[in-house]
């Protein structure tokens, strides 16, 4: 039997128009050094080797000044936007983009500008679902102990872990439906917290997708040296350049 080869079928979004603030540094979080190069680079790249990804929609920051000095390319498109006051507002004005261009229908992927260890089998598996209405996402149970607290920190209870998980990017939609998802939420002013909540609010129910646990969000200080580790591993073990295995 000869495999028969992927399609590129899905536009990538990434939305890097964040400022970073918890990072408290001179430069938005994307731009921090990893491995000796940028973060979203590493980002950029993990997205636009897979066979799935046809392009790339980056959103920015109306005066971001450090990425026309990045000198990144790539064999795929790779669109610019300005984004909104919000990610929802971002992500929103990528989707305008592509609305555009590709039918409702299309199947799109939004991954964070700080996530730069995805892995080509977390994507394999995404794309390969059947996209339904209700879209899919990454995600990985939740493994410790989680408490509620009250506003002084004292803990209120302990939660059952059963059902619980922690979200994970890339989230997989189609076209129409997250863009009208988004605009409901910014017109009676929500403020969705990713793309999944959104579509949630519109009365879908996105399906998890098993994820590895090494696909971290660098939003701290400390998740940098632990992202250094996980890339040197990656890399030791050849991962990285696993695309397409599905």
């Amino acid at each position: 039997m000869v495999d028969r080869p992927l399609i590129a079928d899905h536009w990538a979004i990434v939305p890097a128009a964040g400022v970073g603030a918890r990072m408290g540094g001179e430069r938005p979080k994307q731009y921090l050094s990893l491995a000796g190069r940028p973060i979203l680079l590493h980002t950029l790249e993990r997205l636009a080797r897979h066979p799935r990804v046809a392009g790339l929609v980056l959103v920015l920051h109306a005066d971001d000044t450090h990425w026309p000095r990045q000198g990144f390319s790539c064999a795929k498109p790779l669109h610019h936007v300005v984004g909104g006051a919000s990610r929802a507002a971002s992500v929103l004005v990528a989707l305008d983009l592509l609305a555009g261009q590709l039918p409702a229908d299309a199947p799109l992927l939004v991954h964070d500008a700080v996530r730069p260890l995805l892995h080509a089998s977390d994507l394999d598996r995404l794309c390969a679902l059947p996209l339904d209405d209700h879209g899919c996402l990454l995600a990985t149970p939740v493994a410790d102990t989680v408490k509620r607290a009250d506003t002084d920190g004292r803990v209120l209870a302990t939660l059952a872990r059963e059902g619980l998980y922690t979200v994970q990017t890339p989230q997989r939609f189609r076209l129409g439906l997250l863009r009208g998802a988004l605009q409901a939420a910014l017109a009676s002013g929500q403020a969705p917290g990713d793309e999944a909540q959104a579509v949630e609010l519109a009365g879908f129910g996105p399906r998890l997708v098993p994820g590895r646990r090494d696909n971290i969000k660098i939003t701290t200080p400390q998740d940098l040296p632990l992202a250094e580790c996980l890339l040197a591993a990656q890399s030791a073990g050849g991962e990285h350049d696993d695309v397409g295995a599905a």
